[in-house]
């Protein structure tokens, strides 16, 4: 039988999984949406002068690679954290 103890370790730790995933999901939104439209517009168009289908398709190319970044973020992230509850959950 689980003490309150116990129960309070659980939400917190559940919790700060909830933050986890909470953190990567906004940043999922906004960080691949923000960079597609800054880059196309200042860095594609505006300081290297590429047309606008180009400008579209390198500013495409740049979303992917900051959405491939938060996918392997959350990993580590999962990863570690997975690692961390296991270390303190063992009793020797």
């Amino acid at each position: 039988m689980q003490t309150t103890t116990d129960l309070r370790g659980n939400d917190g730790s559940l919790l700060s999984v909830l933050k986890t995933l909470l953190f990567f999901t906004i940043m999922m939104i906004t960080l691949p949406i923000g960079l597609y439209f800054a880059t196309k517009a200042y860095v594609f168009q505006g300081s290297l002068g590429y047309s606008s289908n180009d400008s579209c398709f390198y500013a495409a190319i740049v979303a992917v690679v900051a959405v491939h970044m938060i996918l392997a973020l959350f990993v580590y992230a999962a990863w570690n954290e997975g690692a961390q509850q296991t270390r303190v959950g063992k009793q020797d």
